[in-house]
């Protein structure tokens, strides 16, 4: 199987970099800011991990470790970063590891556990390694054709810059999005690639202290509490649902304090993100998670 893949990709052209021979696929975006990476990177890692040894390599944003680390059954996300971590958790069959200079990196895990394809977590502006496949994400309602760079706006670098992506997924659309507004995206964007249309979905599990469906909540006050960048999308979904919460909103990839980990202690119930969770689940007894899930709007088994 490993050997039909890796023939797969040596024909489509994604096997470039001289340097490793193996397949090297980045996903990132253009602008600062949550255009749903992780859920994209799982969606790969979902895709992917059957066909041979998967890695994924991520930079640990706000990690307290610095160079190479590579994920093991000790690791918390005080050494890898809560995204690695969360994916560290939830797929206990690939290989995680974190560095801030990939090229590093990807050496490390080919010394050590011999990858037959590496994803690249938020990797994009990444100069020093020419990855095979560039995913591009771009949020359905702040395109990157729309904004301008930093400081003005929130792009990274030049919207020229799309032009490396091979694919381009307009990530966080309605789930009823038509197919004419999904053509005049495409004809905004102007762009030669193929455009992919993705929404976000939630599971109806709460997992946590204990499992249990999400409607469950309807019977019980909680208390939502998001550190990722933009939590309207699913303060949305439990609205949509009649469910009766506070919302404590902190920055993206806030590492809490003792006093904030003492407040929140005081909580009866508090449900957050899954990213969140792996900051919170060992300094807090009364906290459970929502994951989300990409879903591909149209052409899912052509992406695939």
């Amino acid at each position: 199987m490993v050997t039909t893949l890796r023939n797969f990709f040596f024909d489509k052209g994604i096997l470039k970099s001289k340097a490793y021979n193996i397949p090297i696929i980045a996903v990132g975006n253009l602008s600062v800011g949550g255009t749903g990476k992780s859920p994209m990177i799982e969606y790969l890692i979902g895709l992917l991990k059957s066909e041979g040894q998967l890695a994924v390599l991520s930079r640990g944003y706000r990690r307290k470790t610095n160079g190479f680390v590579l994920a093991d059954k000790e690791s918390t996300a005080d050494d890898i970063g809560d995204e690695p971590m969360q994916f560290h958790s939830k797929f206990k069959d690939i290989a995680v590891a974190v560095d801030g200079d990939r090229q590093n990196g990807i050496l490390n895990l080919q010394k050590l556990i011999r990858p037959d394809i590496v994803l690249l977590d938020d990797a994009f502006q990444h100069r020093k390694v020419t990855a095979g496949f560039y995913i591009l994400l771009t949020k359905y309602d702040d395109l990157f054709v729309d904004d301008y760079l930093l400081p003005s706006g929130n792009l990274r670098e030049s919207k020229r810059g799309a032009k490396r992506a091979d694919v381009i997924i307009v990530t966080k659309c309605p789930q009823d999005i038509s197919d004419l507004k999904q053509m005049e995206i495409i004809k905004k964007l102007n762009v030669k690639q193929d455009v992919y249309f993705t929404s976000i979905g939630y599971s109806n599990e709460i997992k946590g202290v204990k499992n249990y469906n999400v409607n469950l909540l309807k019977t019980t006050k909680f208390t939502l509490v998001t550190g990722i960048a933009n939590p309207k999308p699913l303060v949305n979904y439990l609205k949509k649902k009649e469910l009766n919460f506070e919302h404590l909103i902190y920055k993206d990839h806030h590492n809490f304090t003792d006093k904030e980990i003492n407040i929140l202690s005081k909580k009866r119930l508090i449900i957050t993100t899954e990213k969140d969770y792996m900051r919170l689940k060992n300094r807090l007894p009364n906290v459970s998670f929502l994951s989300i899930i990409t879903e591909f709007v149209s052409k899912k088994l052509v992406f695939d």
